[in-house]
């Protein structure tokens, strides 16, 4: 592991919300990182309601849009790659960085398994026994640290290269889009739930497909309840991230809010992207 100089990166607690904001202000904080005076950030955030989460260059075929109104869920389209999320019940973080910070520099994989070493001090914290899933696929193949293994449309149903697991299970999946600004990278903590209830609002051929996707789910998905046999509350964990960052990436991290441009910028990419049909119909 890489040691580091100290630095001073941001960390921002926001409220639970909707996907598309969510959404929104990750992209809003990556495209203000040119401002005097940014710098990097940590988010740590929730979702007012479920929420779908398709990826970027996912099918939007992949969802049954009745099934997803019937319950109430939202949906978005994310700008990283990857499958779908249900969004609930869980811890998601953003690490939004210049790409000249040295902790995000490199390849996209060389980026991903230093954030990945942090994470992981975090998750040991809270007792869950995680590691750093072992490349057993062709990575020349599959770069990315969110390509999946197999063409269905679920993020969690199989561990990808370089994801974590716990117990042989994945528990944390991560996704990084670079931009002319900068690096997103976000990942999803499920806490506890039902994390079979993604096939609820997924298109499958039949009945008998979607029970098998979600036998799957079980078979290769985790939570953090499952593993450690107890319920975790959404500020014990996210102290653990704080911790686990400062200490690992041997940060100065400051608590701060969100900028009003960046505010600004969140409400004008919700009405132009995240909450337009246009976007999350796009493919």
């Amino acid at each position: 592991m890489k040691s580091f100089e100290m630095t001073t990166w941001r960390y921002l607690i926001t409220p639970p919300a909707r996907g598309e904001w969510n959404m929104a202000i990750d992209e809003a904080i990556l495209q203000s990182l040119g401002d005097q005076g940014m710098v990097p950030t940590l988010r740590l955030y929730a979702w007012h309601k479920p929420c779908l989460s398709i990826g970027y260059a996912q099918p939007a075929s992949d969802v049954d849009p009745a099934r997803l109104a019937q319950l109430g869920w939202g949906i978005v389209r994310r700008p990283t790659g990857g499958r779908a999320i249900l969004h609930t019940d869980e811890l998601t973080y953003s690490v939004i960085s210049p790409q000249e910070e040295p902790r995000l520099a490199g390849s996209v994989l060389e980026s991903y398994q230093v954030l990945s070493s942090a994470l992981l001090e975090a998750l040991h914290q809270l007792s869950i026994p995680a590691e750093t899933k072992n490349p057993a696929i062709n990575h020349q193949d599959n770069p990315e640290p969110d390509s999946q293994i197999m063409n269905g449309p679920v993020c969690f149903e199989v561990p990808s290269s370089y994801e974590i697991v716990a117990n042989g299970k994945k528990i944390l999946g991560s996704a990084q889009a670079r931009r002319r600004e900068g690096v997103l990278q976000h990942g999803s903590l499920p806490l506890f739930g039902d994390l079979t209830r993604i096939v609820q609002v997924l298109s499958f051929p039949d009945e008998t497909q979607r029970a098998a996707a979600a036998a799957r789910i079980l078979e290769r998905a985790t939570t953090v309840e499952m593993i450690i046999r107890r319920r975790l509350d959404w500020q014990t964990v996210s102290q653990a991230f704080i911790q686990a960052f400062q200490r690992i990436l041997n940060l100065d991290l400051q608590p701060g809010d969100l900028t009003r441009k960046e505010l600004v910028r969140a409400e004008q990419l919700i009405i132009e992207k995240y909450s337009n049909p246009e976007w999350n119909n796009r493919i």
